[in-house]
């Protein structure tokens, strides 16, 4: 299988012959234990292969009653390939820069009224929040990627927009495969996109440190695909648990699905964009010498906290900072409003109940 320690040695390397070929679009995504941030690499035809298959996606979601988008995102692939698949949908289509304030798109939603927003849980919540009237920008559709959206934050969401819950779409992807999956308000589960073979296995069947799930019906999902070229997607672990891996009948055919993301068991987590549980540990040691670190993931908030002597005020505010830091793109969200700041406390973790139950996790999710 190919898992984070294999990618680490083999891939995420200096000597990885793809950086310095022509033809190869390499994107970049947080950090691996060595401290070196993660480059991920796609060739032409993978270049087409994504914009095709997520074409696919979006045109069976959205079918052709919409004709205008706008894309307001982070940075990654999702990003940089939003607005060429729009426009090859006929749709006219903005895209707003994750460096602008959150005011300007607010500006941008209030002049623009795209029918149809792709865009990201964290930052819509941020629009949300500064908005007077949501409903005012006229928005029909919403196309999710980037962090677990549950049921009821999408219920929630879709109130104040002024539109039905199955008008929010959460599509699931990573930068090491493209499109994964899309939520089915049809079916109700998420359906695999094509060129995926899926498989669910247990943690102890991946690794003798990952954790066995305590839920029969979860497992971790592993991928295989029929489209890849520039990297090794040949039962890549994915580290996302997801509950009841299944074939159903759709669309004439049968699809794998699952029900539900439930939650990441690897080293990586989302906070607009991708930061690993080594950025975070490699920040807090540079400060501290003798400290454990626990993060915690509650919606789309991201709470850092250090065990052990008690910091001082002034050294917790220097780590909030370079963590806020360290990924250039998470820092610029956070100061153009997009995204929270990361949350440091330290001292003891605040639920001792919840504490217990999760002792020695380096990653919690509520």
């Amino acid at each position: 299988m190919i898992t984070a320690s294999v990618l680490e040695t083999h891939y995420y390397s200096d000597r990885n012959p793809l950086a310095g070929r022509d033809g190869v679009h390499g994107y970049q995504t947080s950090g691996t234990s060595s401290g070196r941030r993660k480059s991920i690499y796609y060739s032409e035809p993978d270049e087409e292969h994504y914009i095709r298959i997520k074409l696919d996606v979006f045109r069976t979601i959205l079918g052709t009653s919409y004709r205008t988008a706008m894309a307001d995102m982070g940075t990654g692939h999702a990003e940089a390939t939003a607005v060429d698949v729009f426009r090859r949908l006929g749709m006219e289509v903005e895209s707003v820069s994750f460096r602008q304030p959150v005011e300007r798109h607010i500006e941008r939603l209030s002049a623009f009224k795209p029918e149809v927003l792709y865009t990201m849980p964290s930052i819509l919540d941020r629009i949300l929040h500064a908005s007077e009237n949501p409903a005012s920008y006229g928005i029909r559709h919403v196309i999710l990627v980037g962090e677990i959206a549950s049921p009821a934050w999408i219920e929630r969401t879709a109130d104040r927009l002024g539109i039905g819950k199955t008008c929010i779409t959460d599509t699931y992807g990573s930068i090491e495969i493209g499109t994964i999956a899309y939520f089915s308000h049809e079916h109700g589960r998420y359906l695999l996109a094509e060129g995926l073979v899926a498989e669910g296995l247990r943690p102890e069947e991946i690794g003798a440190d990952l954790e066995p799930l305590a839920d029969d019906e979860e497992r971790v999902l592993v991928l295989t695909s029929a489209v890849r070229e520039a990297f090794p997607a040949v039962r890549y672990v994915t580290y996302d648990v997801v509950r009841d891996l299944r074939p159903v009948w759709a669309d004439g055919r049968s699809r794998q699905s699952f029900q539900s993301i439930v939650k990441r068991i690897g080293p990586d987590l989302k906070h607009g964009e991708k930061i690993s549980i080594y950025d975070i540990e490699s920040v807090v040691f540079w400060h501290l010498e003798q400290a454990s670190v626990q993060v915690k993931v509650a919606g789309n908030a991201l709470i850092v906290y250090i065990h052990g002597p008690q910091p001082a005020a002034e050294q917790l505010e220097q780590i909030r900072h370079d963590l806020d830091n360290r990924i250039p793109e998470i820092g610029t969200m956070i100061r153009s409003g997009l995204l929270d700041r990361i949350q440091v406390l330290g001292g003891t973790f605040e639920d001792e109940a919840y504490r217990g139950a999760v002792k020695n996790k380096k990653i919690v999710y509520e």
